[in-house]
């Protein structure tokens, strides 16, 4: 059983429970068959409080990266290490005279890499360098010219290489959209107008547009002398906002019925200049309590999540010409993570991949947007599933679910863990390949895969 870190109102244990130590572990054991295509490493992010500290929140642990290297069809290593971050030597962000310091954070939120460049990433700080062995780098603001947060959901453009993401923070400007060259250099920051402090986790990109959501999550002072500074207020009200890459700045905001959007799958443009988005969405009520359950007993979410404190997927179509937005809800079953293969991502696209947790029981599931169809590779009740990351086959002219997903899975009780290698176009069928990581690795966040060709020579 996995070590427990408590304090009152917050439990992290079982397959939540923090690891005590780093480790490295060789030569792992395979079940099945590594496609040798799979030559690169899959990195993990996730909070991981110290041995002995206090885990106020979920979403606040020191952040660490469990790494497996794949090479020829071997699992060659296994290794988790804290990102050394100013704040795991106990530097805080705020400093004596009330300024904020955005290289100290905890970078415990995902990891991706651009430009040869890997990043440790959480929405309040800069993003924080790492080596493909895991070792920290430092803090990068981009030649100094990155002056707020980053946030942890950027987008690449598969056709320009270029990076857009954006900052929020809790003083005006609220919001700055930014942009990075395919080369890693700081381009375009422009501020999104909004009307206070909103916590924005993610947003969308298409072919030509920045899409924002602009939610009733914000902060206040109150909350923040209690814990969690973010809190929902549906007076706030709800809209998503639409940019184009050649505007930076000017957004034409649709207003949408009012609840929570962590994480979207993916967005386009149509052919009659509609912006087409699509997400996992809370309800005003479901919003409420997740947040309820996230600062109390995050494992709540996990055992019952029909009930509530569950998202949705959801589908908002916005229209430039009459300025209105329509929705439609895709399916009932409670799902998070959606992920999308990132060599369609901001285009149209067919398949989203999210982890579902439904009534004790977990999995990963495909969603077929065209016919509506979702199957799922189920772990039953002994296991959780993370996010599902999608890798594509090489084969010329593939389609688009021709590849894999890779996914951590650990017990509930925090005792073992893999990592599953999934068919992703027969998501149901049994694993590829099953890789037996050498502990239990506890419920994180996000991940990517990095592929060799990506890396070197940088």
């Amino acid at each position: 059983m996995s070590e427990t870190t408590t304090t009152p109102g917050v439990t992290l244990e079982g397959y939540l429970a923090p690891v005590p130590d780093e480790i490295d572990a060789y030569d792992l054991p395979v079940e099945g068959a590594l496609p040798p295509e799979l030559t690169g490493r899959y990195f993990r992010n996730g909070p991981n409080p110290r041995p002995g500290e206090p885990a106020r929140h979920w979403f606040t642990g020191h952040g660490m990266l469990h790494g497996v290297r794949l090479r020829e069809g071997r699992a060659e290593w296994y290794r988790n290490r804290w990102v050394r971050t100013k704040a795991l030597d106990g530097a805080t962000m705020v400093g004596p005279d009330g300024t904020f310091d955005r290289s100290v954070g905890v970078a415990n939120t995902h990891v991706v890499e651009h430009a040869g460049r890997i990043m440790a990433l959480v929405e309040s700080s800069f993003p924080t360098v790492v080596t493909p062995e895991l070792a920290t780098v430092g803090p990068c603001d981009f030649d100094g010219r990155l002056t707020t947060a980053m946030t942890a959901h950027p987008k690449i453009d598969p056709v320009t290489g270029e990076l857009h993401f954006f900052g929020y923070g809790i003083m005006p400007p609220f919001v700055t959209y930014h942009r990075l060259s395919a080369a890693g250099e700081l381009l375009t920051s422009a501020e999104i107008e909004v009307p206070g402090p909103t916590m924005m986790h993610d947003f969308a990109i298409t072919d030509r547009h920045a899409v924002f959501l602009d939610l009733p999550m914000t902060f206040s002072f109150e909350r923040l002398a209690k814990g969690m500074p973010y809190g929902y207020d549906e007076s706030y009200g709800a809209r998503i906002g639409v940019m184009p890459f050649d505007e930076p700045g000017h957004v034409t905001w649709f207003d949408v019925d009012p609840g929570y959007v962590f994480h979207v799958g993916n967005a386009h443009t149509d052919a009659s200049g509609k912006v087409v988005l699509d997400g996992a969405r809370y309800s005003p009520a479901d919003t409420v309590a997740m947040w309820d359950d996230l600062g109390t007993d995050p494992s709540g979410l996990a055992a019952d999540a029909a009930a509530t404190g569950a998202a949705r997927y959801h589908r908002w179509v916005l229209d430039p010409a009459t300025g209105r937005a329509s929705e439609t809800p895709l399916d009932d079953r409670a799902v998070e993570f959606p992920t999308v293969d990132d060599d369609r991502v901001g285009r149209d696209s067919r398949f989203r991949y999210a982890v579902a947790q439904e009534r004790g029981t977990a999995g990963v599931v495909k969603i077929d947007l065209g016919t509506g169809a979702v199957t799922e590779h189920s772990l039953g009740t002994g296991a959780v599933a993370g996010e599902a990351v999608f890798v594509p086959s090489a084969a010329p002219g593939r389609a688009e679910d021709d590849g894999w997903l890779l996914t951590i899975t650990t017990t509930r009780d925090g005792a073992a863990s893999n990592l599953l290698v999934l068919d992703a176009t027969d998501v149901a069928a049994p694993p590829v390949a099953t890789v037996t990581l050498p502990r239990g690795v506890p419920a994180g966040f996000h991940g990517s895969w990095i592929d060799d060709a990506s890396i070197e020579g940088n």
